[in-house]
């Protein structure tokens, strides 16, 4: 039994039944059953479809919000905000989508032509994670389905409602059944999946250990894997920033979604010349976020997602004090109950600790002085994550150098790093490989088939 756990109170919301090794059979031939259809099915039809998902999703916004919000403490706020970039995702991919499957020709030099031809591969598994209940998801779902590919969805454990309600969405739209699943399983579920024949490729958002099982599994299995793991990202700020607004971008880079997104700033790194007064900008912007009830709209910040992921922080908070580093304020836990954890900010992080290979999913900054450039882009990449970056200066050669010398998938200049359904999303390193959005998140699981014509 699967159980959602509101962490905001530490109540019981529902039970989910987990689905047997039978059950499971019959999902995957749903999946491969839909997917021989829905392959021969014009693109146009399918990008229509992916309209009448984006009705779904707004006819049933304040439903979706609600429930991420119970089950994962997300503000409702940001709850809200999250389905609206599904919609658009929905949106963009119905509207450009169908220009990105196009046949182009290549001449060749020894007579003839060929021709390149996206098509379908099959169902794909997505193994997702709790923090963006539905973004995460709509990430691979939407390309999935305008391509020609069926869905199957291994969600976390504690987010089933939003998960049923996803698919619920696909079939409100008059998606065909088997066209998009959830299976309610556990992590060791998986692997059957992986091997079985009628799933074509898997992708996973998700912690580097997860990353590591699944891709081997995968690897086991010679199916294409796209994974997007974890990340430590660097925010760097220059003498020529605006202080005022790097000091307030920074909270929200750092808080937003109560610290657990794999692309919240995590390590402020800050010119000397400037540390001072960007450290007192920054903590006072900190101190006066509201902690509390994620459903009261004055609240800036609701809980972690569990006791257990409040509990984590604590004890990465307790190690990086252990090896040095020193806890200005906050990381705290609120009392009564809830996983609440308030936002905080840690300095003197030494650079060869353990430590700094560890990604803090919450709420609380590490703080990095740095003398020059070099050093500040030195201290960006010693560490084995690559995803995103934001730096902060007016300098159009500082600019430069960071996108040239910044070991990460995705680089934000004088603004905080978030996504976009038009542009790809992605890392390097050990926060994964393979892209999402855009055209290329489309193109990860097509077969790129090349057509000779002779005479």
């Amino acid at each position: 039994m699967l159980r959602s756990i509101n962490p905001a109170t530490g109540e019981q919301i529902a039970t989910h039944a987990e689905l047997d090794a039978a059950g499971i059979a019959t999902k995957l031939d749903r999946a491969a059953a839909a997917f021989d259809h829905w392959r021969t099915v014009d693109v146009a039809e399918r990008a229509a479809l992916l309209d009448r998902i984006a009705d779904a999703y707004e006819a049933n916004k304040d439903r979706l919000a609600r429930m991420a919000t119970l089950e994962m403490g997300k503000t409702l706020k940001s709850a809200v905000a999250e389905v609206d970039k599904c919609i658009a995702a929905f949106r963009y991919y119905a509207k450009a989508g169908p220009a990105m499957l196009e046949s182009s020709a290549i001449p060749l030099a020894s007579g003839g032509s060929a021709t390149v031809t996206w098509l379908p591969i099959g169902p794909v598994l997505a193994v997702m994670p709790w923090n963006f209940p539905y973004w995460q998801v709509v990430r691979f779902l939407a390309p999935a389905l305008l391509v020609g590919n069926t869905g199957l969805l291994k969600h976390a454990s504690n987010v089933q409602g939003c998960a049923a309600l996803m698919e619920e969405m696909v079939l409100a739209a008059g998606g065909a059944e088997g066209l998009f699943q959830n299976l309610p399983i556990r992590s060791d579920a998986v692997a059957a999946i992986i091997a079985d024949d009628r799933v074509a490729a898997v992708t996973l958002t998700g912690s580097e250990g997860a990353g590591k099982a699944v891709a081997e599994q995968a690897g086991r299995a010679l199916k294409k894997v796209v994974l997007e793991l974890g990340g430590s990202d660097p925010f760097i700020v220059m003498p020529s920033a605006d202080l005022d607004k790097a000091a307030e971008q920074a909270v929200t880079a750092r808080i937003q979604n109560s610290g657990q997104s794999c692309i919240c700033a995590k390590r402020m790194i800050v010119h000397a010349a400037v540390y001072d007064a960007f450290l007192e900008k920054f903590s006072a912007r900190m101190q006066a976020v509201k902690t509390g009830d994620p459903l009261d709209p004055a609240t800036g910040m609701g809980p972690l997602s569990s006791a257990e992921q409040r509990d984590t922080v604590l004890g990465q908070l307790a190690e990086a004090e252990k090896a040095g580093a020193k806890l200005l304020f906050g990381g705290e836990p609120l009392p009564g109950p809830g996983a609440y954890l308030t936002p905080g900010i840690l300095t003197d992080v030494p650079l060869d600790s353990p430590f700094m290979e560890e990604e803090i999913f919450g709420p609380v900054a590490m703080l990095f002085r740095a003398a020059d450039i070099d050093e500040a882009i030195r201290i960006a990449n010693a560490i084995p994550f690559g995803l995103g970056s934001s730096v902060w200066t007016q300098d159009e050669g500082e600019k430069a150098r960071f996108v040239r010398d910044i070991a990460a998938g995705m680089t934000a200049v004088n603004q905080m790093l978030a996504s976009a359904p038009e542009a790809p999303f992605g890392g390097i390193k050990r926060s994964g490989h393979g892209r999402e959005l855009g055209p290329y998140g489309v193109h990860e699981f097509m077969n790129l088939k090349t057509v000779y014509s002779g005479a």
